[in-house]
């Protein structure tokens, strides 16, 4: 059993790679919710409350980063430092 439960966690990130931002900030919002609520009640229920309340909050954390019609662009700008900027994809 302990052998199964790590190779899901070890597998866990892959099942993410397809996923939007949203859906991927969903998924570890509600991940560490589900941590915080189990330890903070020690109870099924406060992990199960925790993942509904950190997984919406992660959601929308993430929909909002997701700006349709923009392309994110890394690079430096003329001071050498690493940026992130959006603009309008073509």
């Amino acid at each position: 059993m302990k052998k199964l439960i790590l190779v899901m966690v070890a597998a866990a990130p892959l099942a993410l790679v397809g996923c939007t931002t949203a859906e991927q900030t969903g998924v570890g919002g509600a991940a560490v919710g589900a941590a915080v609520g189990g330890l903070a009640t020690g109870t099924t229920g406060g992990a199960l409350g925790g993942a509904l309340i950190g997984g919406t909050a992660g959601y929308l954390l993430g929909k909002s980063a997701d700006r349709n019609g923009y392309c994110r662009y890394r690079g430096h700008d003329r001071y050498g430092r690493r940026v992130v900027y959006e603009r309008r994809c073509r």
